[in-house]
């Protein structure tokens, strides 16, 4: 199962594996404070693709179509969160004030639609 969270939030047992899926490390924020499980620039959006986004609702259709053609193209980096899916619950640690446009919740959607079962 995969959860979404902002990485400000606190910590919680329910959490399971905490995964940061930000490309560059969210301001203010400690690794001690984080309490990641680990880090996985590899799946966030391209740097390209975030500068163009530029967190524009008015861009979020477009957004959510170019990133998962990225996911698309790299399932590899895609395979310890689809393998810790299958162990038990997964957060996705974001860091952007916006919780209905953002990188982590395209990237839960994808995961949820292709590698649950």
């Amino acid at each position: 199962m995969f959860k979404l969270k902002r990485v400000y939030e606190q910590t919680s047992p329910d959490d399971g594996f905490r995964v940061l899926v930000e490309r560059l490390w969210p301001r203010g924020v400690s690794k001690e404070r984080a309490e990641l499980d680990l880090w996985l620039k590899d799946v966030a959006p391209s740097p390209e693709l975030r500068k163009w986004f530029s967190h524009d609702p008015a861009k979020w259709r477009e957004f959510q179509e170019r990133y998962a053609a990225e996911l698309k193209d790299d399932e590899a980096a895609l395979d310890v969160l689809k393998q810790k899916g299958k162990e038990g619950t997964v957060t996705l640690l974001y860091a952007s004030h916006d919780e209905e446009h953002n990188g982590a919740l395209v990237l839960k959607t994808y995961l949820d639609r292709h590698h649950t079962k």
